[in-house]
């Protein structure tokens, strides 16, 4: 299609039978840009996800296929699905979205955070800004005297372009990857994100000064870009000191972020971005002050970011890139001088930030392998850069060569950022992590493989819960209260709220307020703690019993997850770990959740106890005097049943819990042969471990611990004998009977013949054992809610899904080595 009158297109056609072509409409085929755009940003995102790249870095790559670079070589595509009169459109859709992510930066910038860091983040900020500066002004006059047709833009805003796009340093960026490697708020990452968080700043205001010089041309008189610098400061002072108490009486007066607020909020956003634009300085430019004049205390910005960022981040903001990709075009970087400029380029970005940064990071007395990766992570453009950039070739300072130098520079220096950070600095966290750490609750095992020593050094049993939400919340505050024992150890509870990180600016919001992104944490300042419900309830019912609360929080990718919990685990002694299961009630939390647990059950220095909830104490918190619970725990034999006994002999002692023992026994003698079988989907069979182990020594624990539990609980606690000849159908009576509020269980990786018989069962929850799952799944009509245990113990730490064989004669099932491969019978 060739050229058109921007004023004669139409919005929409009227469909292909009436003989319209829906690409020669504006609305249809920004629809399939869109679409397309989409589909090669997020194909090229999940590529890149082993290499641990942030987003941003597909959706450059993304921009610069579509365009042309690669694809846009091919004329009629061009012509097709970027034709120059869709240029204007598509660029207006997408600066909508790159104002209102602008704002979300500008959410995301604490300055009171910022003004506590200190002198010498200040310090390293100015350093890892002025000599990058510095040298982009070197550089600039090499390209203005080596790149054809440099030379014909002002020499002050070419300077001052070229400096501003070496010095920047990425804020949105830089927390991503600070948040994916768990550094945030190690020494480097907090230094690293104040530094950068000022640096910020100081580049939209050279920024700003860029736009202002670059507006006045040759036959404007130079105090026009004065006036422009001054009507911006003076609005700047207006937003903060007038705009800001405004918006601080609206965030207190509805700090849930109720609909009046937010339409007020987003149309202030387009107002301030108005304003800018009239003087002279970028529409972002206003949209990123307004987000700094937002409160960051209390719920209100946090909904302001959950309402607008996937739709500005997943959908608007790759438009953006698509359209930065089409004025990318990489031929223009053609032969050897070419590509040594840009060699020159990015070993000029590299070393002015690093350097500059390592100096004064050094002479702070950061040591010397610190304050390199500092200078790696201050080395981040990406997103900001790209900004500067687009607003340099749109003012028209950077021409097609120098813009497509710079993309290339920034997408190499955020790629490389990464890797770097990973090769030459290691997290304190990993480096923390000892030996395997051997702790369980049930200790009348000297006997067997493991020969643990006490499960802890103090008089306290640790307990580490995990929760996703307050809708976890009721039920496992509950949990506790009847494990927390009234004549034993008392009882320390760790709570890890598990927090996924995403690419969403409100998982980075959670990171900070967190302190301690991706490593958990004791809140010392409990003013933060009263923001979130999950730490203020669990603190109030730490008050109210004999138990000691220390709330923390766990801000991770998924893959990642289990490291968080397995750490603060380790790092706090903890005999058990109780985790959520990855469905409440009939809502369905993700399978994410799901392989966090099963990691988590299999790399645990401790116990662990998966909690099945359906409603256990009412799904309301009650305090100690009113629990009123009936608990039943089932007992097949093995470690994990003992272990699970254990747990029923500390609820036990709790007045208000009423325990019943329910053990057993075959109904018949019989043998059943498991033969290993690992070419078994794990997901759909049970797996059981494949260690050598002594039947009968099994077989009088089992005994001894019976007859133990029955002998100091034996008026308080109920005890049944049942000889069960359908383990189904047995185990889903109690399940059924509503006797039970709660029923608790061993995983059985170590099984009795009855639950070697469930071996063939195809599993819906293998990660719970058979008897576990039988009684978790929706399908069966069980009503109590489930408790798994798993006891620590490294002899069954090796396990493989198995075949299975029966037969009569025999009343023992014995384990071959987990080196054979022969049957396991």
């Amino acid at each position: 299609m060739g050229k058109m009158n921007i004023t004669a297109i139409k919005t929409a056609s009227n469909g292909v039978w009436q003989g319209d072509d829906p690409l020669d409409f504006a609305f249809p085929l920004l629809i399939v840009q869109a679409t397309l755009v989409l589909l090669l940003s997020r194909s090229l995102a999940f590529l890149l996800r082993p290499l641990h790249q942030p987003k941003v870095i597909a959706e450059i790559i993304g921009g610069i296929i579509l365009g042309p670079s690669a694809l846009g070589r091919n004329k009629a595509y061009m012509e097709r699905i970027f034709p120059p009169w869709s240029t204007p459109i598509l660029e207006t859709v997408a600066s909508i979205g790159l104002l209102f992510f602008l704002f979300l930066v500008g959410l995301e910038l604490d300055l009171a955070s910022i003004r506590r860091s200190g002198r010498r983040a200040g310090a390293i900020a100015a350093a890892g800004i002025t000599l990058p500066f510095v040298c982009g002004i070197g550089v600039a006059f090499v390209l203005r005297s080596s790149v054809p047709g440099a030379d014909q833009v002002g020499f002050i805003q070419f300077l001052v372009f070229m400096g501003v796009a070496l010095s920047i340093t990425a804020f949105p960026v830089l927390a991503r990857i600070l948040a994916e490697l768990k550094l945030l708020t190690t020494p480097v990452g907090e230094i690293a994100m104040a530094a950068a968080a000022f640096n910020d700043i100081a580049a939209w205001v050279l920024l700003a000064l860029a736009v202002a010089l670059s507006g006045g041309s040759h036959h404007k008189s130079p105090l026009i870009s004065i006036w422009v610098l001054l009507s911006g400061f003076a609005y700047v002072a207006f937003v903060m000191t007038v705009i800001r108490p405004i918006m601080s009486r609206i965030s207190r007066r509805s700090p849930g972020g109720g609909e009046a607020a937010v339409c007020l909020t987003l149309g202030g956003v387009l107002v301030s971005g108005f304003v800018t634009d009239a003087i002279g300085i970028h529409s972002i430019f206003g949209a990123f002050v307004f987000g700094l004049a937002i409160p960051k205390e209390g719920e209100f910005a946090g909904r302001l970011i959950e309402r607008i960022e996937d739709f500005v981040s997943g959908l608007l903001l790759p438009l953006y890139f698509a359209s930065s990709g089409l004025k990318t075009n990489v031929t223009k970087i053609n032969g050897a001088q070419a590509w040594g400029l840009l060699g020159l380029v990015v070993f000029t970005a590299c070393a002015g930030k690093i350097l500059g940064t390592f100096a004064v990071a050094v002479a702070c007395r950061m040591p010397k392998r610190e304050a390199l990766t500092l200078g790696v992570l201050m080395n981040t453009k990406g997103l900001v850069e790209l900004i500067v950039l687009n607003i340099g070739k749109e003012r028209k300072v950077l021409n097609d060569e120098i813009f497509a130098i710079l993309v290339l520079m920034a997408l190499f220096t955020t790629f490389i950022t990464t890797p770097t950070v990973m090769a030459i600095y290691s997290p304190a966290r990993r480096a923390a992590r000892g030996g395997p750490s051997r702790r369980k609750l049930q200790l009348q095992h000297q006997n067997s493989a493991d020969s643990a020593q006490p499960t802890t050094d103090t008089d306290e049993l640790h307990v580490l819960a995990c929760v996703h939400g307050p809708h976890d919340v009721p039920s496992m505050i509950n949990l506790i209260e009847t494990v927390r024992g009234t004549g034993r150890a008392a009882l320390k509870l760790y709570i890890l709220r598990l927090i996924e990180l995403t690419e969403r600016s409100s998982s980075i919001v959670m990171a900070q307020r967190a302190r301690k992104n991706g490593l958990p944490f004791r809140n010392p300042l409990k003013k933060a703690a009263h923001n979130d419900d999950v730490s203020v309830a669990f603190e109030a019912y730490g008050q109210l019993g004999r138990v000691k609360v220390r709330p923390m929080t766990a801000v991770s990718a998924l893959h990642t997850m289990h490291e968080d919990v397995c750490a603060v685990a380790e790092g706090k002694r903890a005999a058990l770990v109780v985790l959520p299961f990855h469905r409440h009630g009939t809502d369905h939390v993700g399978p994410g959740w799901r392989a966090v647990n099963q990691r988590v059950i299999r790399e645990a220095p401790c116990s662990v106890a998966v909690l099945v909830d359906r409603g256990f104490g009412g799904a309301r918190q009650v305090g100690p005097a009113e629990v009123a619970h009936g608990v039943c725990v089932m007992f097949f034999g093995g470690p994990d049943d003992r272990e699970a006994l254990e747990l029923g002999g500390r609820m036990a002692e709790h007045p208000g819990v009423r325990v019943t023992l329910v053990r057993f026994v075959e109904a018949k003698s019989m043998a059943v042969t498991l033969r290993p079988s690992p070419e078994k989907c794990t997901e759909q069979s049970y797996s059981f471990s494949t260690a050598v182990m002594d039947r009968d020594k099994e077989k009088a624990l089992d005994d001894v611990a019976v007859e133990a539990f029955r002998n100091q609980w034996g008026e308080k606690a109920g005890y049944d004998e049942r000889a069960a000849s359908n383990v189904v159908e047995a185990v889903l009576a109690i399940g059924r009977s509503k006797d039970y509020e709660l029923v608790v269980v061993g995983k059985g990786r170590f099984p009795s013949s009855m639950v070697a018989e469930l071996a063939d069962r195809t599993a819906e929850h293998a990660e719970l054992g058979p008897v576990g799952d039988i009684l978790a799944s929706s399908a069966h009509g069980a009503v109590s809610s489930i408790l798994v245990v798993q006891q620590h113990d490294v002899v069954h730490a090796h396990e493989t899904p198995v075949s299975k064989v029966i037969g009569e004669g025999s009343d023992s099932l014995s384990k071959v080595n987990s080196g054979d491969t022969g049957d396991i019978v």
